[in-house]
C-alpha cells in the first residue's frame, strides 16, 4: 500500500530541515537587528523562490512528458485528445497529491535554510572581525612539511590547461545542486531517501554558517593572492575578483551596496556537499557508475578549490567531517537509521512509478 499524507505529514518527514531554516531565519533576524543590516534576496540575477520553483517545475516536466510520448508511441495515437488522456494517466499515477506534498516541503525547507544562509553568511565580518587565515596557513604548512598545498598543486599539475579544467570542475559543483534537488524532490519514490538527503544539505548549511561566524577567513587567493599569480584567467578569475568588489562594497555600505558578501573560506561547503552527496548516493544504493562518478567528482572538487585558492587543505579537512555528520545526523532525524547506524530505510514510495521509458507498456508498473 502507497504511503498518503497532506501538507503536514509530508513536513514530518522533513522536520530537521524546517527546524534548521527555522533557526538560521532566527539567527539572520537577531544579527540584522543587532548590527543595523539589511536582509536581501540572495540571487541577483532571477530571485531565487522564482529560480528554484522553476528548476523543479522543468524537472517535473521532465518525468512526465517523456513518459506521456513513450506511451503515445507504445498506443500509436498523437491526437491531442490522446495525449491529454496520456497526460492526466501518467500524472495521476506519478504525481498523486501526497507527492505533490512531499516535493512542495522540501523544496520550501531546503529554500529557507539557503537564503537565509547566504545573508548569515555575508553578516559574518560584522559580526567577528578576525579572520583566521594566517592560523590556517600555517596548520597547512605543518600538514605538507613547510609548503604551501597549492604550490605544491601548482608544481604537480603545472598552471596552464589544468586551470581551466579545475575551473570548469569548481563551475560545474554550482549546477550540480539545484539537480541533486529535483532529483531528490521529483525522480525518486523512495521518499525517505529524498527526506534524508535534503535534510543532509539544510544541516550543511546550517553547520557551514556557523563555522563562518566563528571562524571568519578569505581564503588563500585573498589572503596570499601573490601565489595564484602564474594561473591564467579563467571564468574562476572573474567570479574571484567580482566577489571580492562586492565583499569591499558591502563592508564600507552594507546598505547602499544592494549586494551580499559571499566571501568565506572555512569549511569547505563546496567539499562538504559533494562528501553528503557521496556517502548519500553510497547509503541509499545508487548503481555503481552514479557513487563512482560522484567520488571522482569529489577528488576533482577538493582538487580545484585548493589549486585556485578558494581554501586552505584545513578548510577540505573540515569539509569532510561536516558533510559526514550532516548526513550522520540526517539519517538519524528522518527515521533511517539501525539504532546509531544510519541506513536507508525503504518504507513505501510516495507513488507507484511508472515503468521506465522504454520498458512495456502493457499494464502500470507496480511499486517497489
Amino acid at each position: 500500500m502507497n504511503t498518503r499524507y497532506g501538507f503536514l505529514g509530508a513536513a514530518r518527514l522533513f522536520g530537521l530541515a524546517w527546524v534548521c531554516g527555522l533557526v538560521m531565519a532566527g539567527l539572520m533576524v537577531a544579527i540584522a537587528i543587532l548590527e543595523d543590516l539589511p536582509i536581501r534576496d540572495p540571487d541577483d540575477v532571477m530571485p531565487g523562490y522564482v529560480q528554484f520553483p522553476l528548476i523543479v517545475l522543468a524537472a517535473i516536466a521532465l518525468d512526465i512528458l517523456p513518459r506521456v510520448a513513450h506511451r503515445a508511441r507504445l498506443r500509436a495515437t498523437w491526437r491531442p485528445s490522446s495525449l491529454r488522456g496520456l497526460l492526466r494517466e501518467v500524472v495521476g499515477e506519478r504525481w498523486p497529491a501526497s507527492h505533490w506534498w512531499f516535493a512542495l516541503n522540501g523544496l520550501l525547507a531546503w529554500y529557507l535554510c539557503y537564503a537565509t544562509f547566504r545573508n548569515v553568511k555575508s553578516m559574518a565580518p560584522f559580526v567577528n572581525g578576525r579572520e583566521w587565515d594566517s592560523t590556517l596557513a600555517e596548520i597547512d604548512r605543518f600538514l605538507f612539511a613547510g609548503h604551501d598545498p597549492a604550490a605544491v598543486l601548482h608544481a604537480w599539475f603545472g598552471t596552464g590547461l589544468a586551470a581551466h579544467l579545475l575551473s570548469f570542475v569548481y563551475v560545474a559543483w554550482i549546477a550540480l545542486v539545484p539537480v541533486s534537488i529535483a532529483i531528490a524532490l521529483v525522480w525518486t519514490r523512495h521518499t525517505s531517501a529524498g527526506a534524508w538527503f535534503v535534510t543532509a544539505l539544510a544541516v550543511d548549511w546550517v553547520l557551514g554558517a556557523l563555522l563562518y561566524l566563528l571562524v571568519p577567513t578569505v581564503g588563500p587567493i585573498y589572503s596570499d593572492a601573490a601565489m595564484f599569480e602564474e594561473l591564467p584567467r579563467t571564468y574562476v578569475t572573474t567570479l574571484q575578483e567580482g566577489m571580492w568588489q562586492d565583499r569591499v562594497a558591502v563592508l564600507a555600505d552594507p546598505r547602499g551596496a544592494d549586494t551580499l558578501q559571499t566571501i568565506a573560506a572555512f569549511a569547505s561547503l563546496h567539499v562538504g556537499i559533494m562528501v553528503t552527496i557521496c556517502l548519500v548516493v553510497r547509503l541509499v544504493g545508487l548503481p555503481r557508475w552514479v557513487q563512482a562518478s560522484a567520488w571522482a567528482f569529489l577528488a576533482l572538487t577538493v582538487l580545484s578549490t585548493v589549486y585556485l585558492g578558494w581554501h586552505f587543505a584545513a578548510d577540505v579537512v573540515g569539509g569532510v567531517a561536516l558533510g559526514a555528520f550532516a548526513v550522520w545526523l540526517a539519517g538519524i532525524a528522518t527515521g533511517n537509521r539501525e539504532g546509531w547506524r544510519v541506513r536507508l530505510v525503504r518504507s513505501e514510495p510516495a507513488a507507484a512509478p511508472l515503468d521506465p521509458v522504454g520498458a512495456s507498456d502493457a499494464r502500470p508498473a507496480v511499486p517497489e
